[in-house]
């Protein structure tokens, strides 16, 4: 039996710049059917009405960068460590249940502890478990002791590097990490220097690609971000001491910056005796506004930007995911930059734009219902009392529309 929902006089923020103040949005067999001014729409008879006054509509949004087996902890590399993998799994459950609740309905994992990520994404698929669409990278491919061998798998030479793309591949990988630079949590790792080498990563980057994969590539420092790049890299994480010659090669290849401002921000911000590793803490404050000036040349020099959180890092904990609106916006984009790359710039990152990712007619109802307009004020997002409704392919899932809904299918 055919479903339909008509969400009347609500505003539409599309994700593509658009706003409609007072708009009808038909819903029918989990997508968008229409959607327009209100009485420009036809609402068919028995379809469900939901009266939106006050509302605002957006697309679901889409964080480009979470691990869901991390959960924050001060010391990450510990808590995996210590933990068996039956419980990382079922608290990355709780994870991605959280994360949807809060107005994510897609993320990239791009990196876990196991393969079991490709279980919970099974799991999610057939409406088993609550959680967002995910896209997951499996382990990412780092060098023999590189930053993030904790969710990682080592690998040396290209032919070892290929390989061990074809593991995550065959385990089911959508997206393939590489760590082209040292980092911030994995001890005896400098963020600015770079790890693997250019012919290493072009030739896993070439099988990634040959897959028709897209690949991300972690790098803070400079030299790593260029060596990616120049690999084949369709996004680099982080970006955290962008030069000029990263910058322009970014912007010549429509390279995107996922900056994951909350994940420095949130380990440079702990307290001493937070429980975060002190050389960790050191790297992030060190960073912090290098970082934040990168994100500034990105946006000068028109590299695509798309919003990343990195949750699951120390004290940066999933279904708070909106806080990088409010880091980008104070940084200097308009709220509906930030919005826009968390929405239809994320979806085309992670080539899922014909899917997902605006307001328009065909697209799959991945959509949030937010009290109030964030064109105005972006931490409202923030704000889990005030997300009224999260839809999922046509179907609430959370928020105080869920119940609504289901009493009246």
């Amino acid at each position: 039996m055919s479903t339909k929902q008509a969400l009347r006089r609500v505003r539409v923020i599309d994700g593509l710049g658009g706003v409609i103040e007072r708009a009808t949005v038909l819903i029918q067999d989990g997508r968008i059917a229409a959607v327009g001014e209100e009485g420009r729409v036809s609402v068919p008879r028995g379809a469900v009405t939901v009266d939106c006054r006050g509302l605002s509509l957006i697309p679901g949004l889409i964080d480009c960068h979470v691990h869901l087996c991390l959960g924050g902890d001060a010391d990450v590399v510990r808590a995996i460590r210590d933990e068996a993998p039956g419980l990382t799994l079922l608290k990355a459950a709780r994870f991605a249940r959280l994360t949807l609740e809060a107005g994510f309905t897609t993320v990239r994992d791009l990196g876990a502890r196991d393969h079991a990520i490709f279980s919970l994404k099974q799991a999610i698929e057939q409406m088993l478990t609550p959680g967002p669409r995910i896209l997951a990278a499996g382990l990412a491919i780092c060098m023999t002791g590189g930053h993030a061998r904790f969710i990682g798998r080592q690998a040396d030479g290209p032919a070892e590097v290929v390989h061990a793309v074809r593991e995550q591949l065959a385990a089911g990988a959508e997206v393939v990490k590489f760590i082209a630079s040292g980092g911030v949590l994995t001890p005896g790792t400098s963020p600015d220097r770079p790890q693997m080498t250019l012919e290493e990563l072009a030739a896993g980057m070439a099988e990634a690609r040959r897959a028709g994969c897209r690949v991300a590539a972690h790098a803070h420092g400079a030299e790593g971000m260029k060596n990616a790049i120049r690999a084949g890299a369709h996004s680099i994480e982080h970006a955290t001491l962008m030069d000029e010659e990263a910058a322009s090669l970014m912007a010549q290849h429509g390279v995107f910056m996922v900056p994951t401002l909350s994940a420095l921000a949130t380990t440079a911000d702990c307290a001493p005796s937070c429980g975060v590793p002190a050389d960790a803490v050191t790297k992030a404050r060190t960073m912090r506004a290098r970082h934040e000036s990168s994100f500034k040349k990105a946006r000068q020099s028109h590299i695509p930007i798309a919003l990343g959180t990195d949750a699951g890092t120390p004290f940066n904990y999933h279904g708070e995911n909106a806080q990088e609106l409010t880091r980008m916006v104070a940084l200097g984009m308009s709220p509906m930059e930030a919005i826009m790359a968390a929405t239809s710039g994320a979806a085309e990152l992670l080539g899922i734009e014909r899917t997902v990712g605006t307001v328009q007619a065909g697209k799959t109802a991945d959509l949030i219902l937010v009290e109030g307009n964030p064109l105005k004020h972006i931490a409202l997002l923030q704000d889990k009392a005030r997300i009224v409704g999260v839809m999922q392919a046509g179907r609430f899932v959370s928020g105080l529309l869920k119940n609504e809904h289901m009493a009246n299918s």
